[in-house]
């Protein structure tokens, strides 16, 4: 497949469902992924921030991956967030990973441990060189505190034929068009915040890393291709009702937030693993304004 076709379109950051026990519960799991696929998303991207992974052992991981590939049965890929908190086990995920039927990996920067290029550039090279597998480079300076600028995914890219695209997501429109100048079409562009697909779009993005679609997938679907077809006149009126939603992508209790949307809509449970916390009191009330108003206005398709 080649790197166009292969990340076009909104790609689920598909939340982890937990038992009330804590376990994973992988039936539902399956069952949402699947209900994703129908709404017309074109990957599952397991095991990033907004999937708890740092909450999830390395076999946890594994058996996650597992059941989403044999769920969606080859219909779309499944693509795992790959991070660590040592490089050597980020390239066993990896190559786990491949193992359990990836279609495809994306590249987080390292857990807890922020550094300069020479060590960050050193840590990607190492998980991208661990398969063959095509690759998307997450930067989110934000969330991890490592920022790998235009020019340093441009050295990259000239290294690593299986890097295939990247997630930008340091919230700086700027990024995509630097990215562009340097790369042309060489890697696909990624929105990686909820709300900013249609600026990110607008610039030349093809496809959408999403975070909302876990309760709205048809809307966020809906979204994404008013938003590539017309640009922001074409997709306005959607996008002034979800963008309530869609901020709740980008604060720090942002899976509690997406959970609790999933809860609302009848898309999941909210349940997450500590240190995280169901949101209680005054939060929770201001959140469940901002979702009952989406549900009581939300347009027909």
């Amino acid at each position: 497949m080649s790197n166009a076709a292969f990340w076009k379109g909104v790609l689920p950051a598909i939340t982890t469902p937990f038992n009330a026990d804590g376990s994973v519960d992988h039936a539902f799991l399956a069952k949402h992924a699947l209900q994703l696929v129908e709404a017309g998303c074109t990957a599952i991207v397991p095991l990033g921030s907004l999937g708890e992974a740092a909450t999830l052992s390395f076999e946890e991981k594994i058996a996650i991956i597992r059941t989403l590939v044999k769920a969606v049965d080859g219909r779309v890929p499944v693509v795992p967030g790959i991070a660590s908190l040592s490089t050597d086990e980020a390239v066993k995920l990896a190559q786990a990973a491949k193992a359990a039927g990836a279609g495809g990996l994306m590249v987080l920067p390292v857990y807890v441990y922020t550094s300069d290029w020479h060590e960050a550039g050193a840590y990607a090279r190492a998980v991208l060189g661990a398969t063959d597998l095509p690759c998307i480079l997450y930067n989110n300076p934000v969330a991890y505190r490592t920022d790998i600028l235009p020019a340093q995914i441009a050295q990259l890219a000239g290294e690593f034929p299986n890097l295939q695209a990247v997630k930008e997501s340091s919230g700086e429109i700027r990024r995509f068009a630097a990215i562009k100048e340097l790369l042309g079409d060489r890697l696909v562009l990624l929105v990686g915040m909820d709300d900013a697909i249609v600026e990110g779009l607008a610039m030349g993005a093809q496809g959408w890393i999403a975070g909302l679609v876990n309760a709205y997938p048809v809307e966020s679907v809906k979204l994404f291709e008013l938003a590539r077809e017309g640009g922001y006149a074409a997709a306005a009126e959607l996008y002034h009702w979800f963008l309530p939603l869609l901020r709740l992508d980008t604060v720090p209790k942002f899976v509690q937030l997406i959970k609790l949307v999933q809860a609302k809509v009848g898309m999941g449970s909210e349940t997450v693993r500590a240190p995280r916390l169901v949101i209680e009191g005054a939060e929770r009330e201001a959140v469940l304004k901002v979702i009952d108003h989406a549900m009581a206005t939300k347009p027909s398709l």
